[in-house]
């Protein structure tokens, strides 16, 4: 069977910033082609890429990502029966978790000395993050009150005894995936067999040419002090750096529709609707949504000026092998439309030789004059334009495949 993969390539200048950082408090740096590039993780990116969803879809498909378990399943407990006290809906939160998902809560040793100050002891949490999807979370708070009406921890655990209840159980977490837990995937340390596999690849943006890491030194003035007082209040140093970055992400669609599953589908709609919404929010979040690491200090708001998108039926490519060499400053500054130029001779020359070009399924989005030697690489299409090509591209793929 043929698959549906999205590749994603994208061209985006930064100015002075720190995207994301070291353990040193230094921009994110690495070595490829012999010199000292700009980098900002994918972690970081895929993070940003999350946060954006939440203007881009409702929360009832979208998930929570916590150790704070407990604490979240205690809400939709509470949510279903007002009446249950704070404490007792948290004892039958943990209670559902450690069934559902195998995994052990505790109360973490900074807040156990601070139980007795507000007067309610410390929710217990997991040991490591767990990604649940708001209907998942649902589902064992309706679970949890069935087999504990009333708040009745025994009567919970007493349910729980019965093999197919706890089959229940973990079937509330394995099933009903969020968007963002379909294309980013979930390891639960504690049971392998509830990871879902991601969707979606997120490379580490790479500067396109060498970049170096600067220093800005600071003061701060007290308001107070008289002009008989000299010195600052504070001084201090922020490290940063500028490029531009070559981004690439690729989503398996398939894979992703499976992750899916039912979960979001609509009885009136067809299956691949919730596969296609995928993806157009992805596709937007992706390409508009920053890192915001020092952002307030640097005020580095810029979006992509070259997006290019491409449809594959067997493996993603990524282009970054185009700028293994530096790309150099023009001749009056910048890195731009040199990097634009390396990409319109790179991508036509790989494509053909390995023989997977497909105009009918390239979009081009590009901003300014820099970039206008990519304007033969694809159908040239605005921002809008180009999530609507790409969901209906990915429903007829879809579609035909099945």
């Amino acid at each position: 069977m043929a698959r549906t993969i999205i590749d994603i390539h994208i061209l985006q200048s930064v100015p002075p910033s720190n995207l994301n950082r070291d353990d040193t408090g230094a921009p994110k740096s690495a070595v490829y082609g012999g010199v000292r590039r700009a980098r900002v993780s994918s972690q970081a990116w895929k993070r940003a890429t999350r946060q954006a969803f939440n203007e881009l879809l409702p929360s009832s498909e979208l998930g929570v990502r916590t150790k704070k378990v407990a604490e979240a399943l205690a809400t939709r407990i509470q949510a279903l029966d007002p009446s249950l006290e704070r404490g007792i809906a948290i004892d039958l939160a943990a209670e559902m978790m450690r069934v559902a998902t195998g995994s052990k809560l505790e109360v973490p040793k900074r807040k156990e000395k601070g139980q007795a100050a507000d007067g309610e002891a410390a929710a217990p949490e997991s040991s490591y993050l767990m990604f649940l999807s708001s209907r998942q979370l649902d589902a064992l708070a309706e679970l949890g009150l069935k087999g504990g009406p009333g708040g009745d921890l025994q009567a919970l655990k007493d349910f729980f005894k019965i093999r197919e209840n706890k089959v229940l159980a973990r079937q509330a977490v394995d099933t009903r995936h969020s968007v963002d837990i379909a294309l980013f995937g979930r390891m639960v340390a504690d049971s392998a067999d509830l990871n879902v596999d991601a969707a979606t690849q997120v490379a580490h943006a790479i500067g396109v040419h060498q970049s170096e890491i600067e220093s800005d030194y600071f003061t701060a003035v007290d308001d107070k002090n008289t002009e008989a007082e000299s010195g600052a209040g504070m001084i201090g140093s922020i490290d940063f750096n500028s490029a531009t970055l070559y981004r690439y992400a690729a989503v398996d669609v398939n894979e992703l529709q499976k992750n899916l599953g039912p979960s979001l589908r609509d009885e009136e709609q067809p299956a691949t609707k919730a596969t296609e919404r995928a993806v157009g929010a992805f596709l937007e979040a992706f390409i508009t949504s920053l890192p915001t690491g020092k952002i307030n200090t640097f005020g580095n708001h810029t979006l992509p000026a070259v997006v290019i998108v491409k449809l594959r039926t067997r493996r993603p490519i990524s282009f970054v092998g185009a700028f293994e060499e530096p790309v150099r400053q023009g001749r009056e500054g910048g890195f731009l439309e040199s990097s634009c130029d390396r990409l319109a001779r790179y991508i036509p020359h790989l494509e053909r030789q390995y023989g997977v070009e497909d105009p009918s399924r390239s979009w081009v989005f590009r901003v300014g004059a820099e970039t206008d030697a990519l304007a033969d690489l694809g159908a040239e299409v605005t921002l809008a334009q180009l999530v609507k090509g790409v969901e209906d591209a990915v429903a007829q793929s879809l579609v035909s495949s099945a």
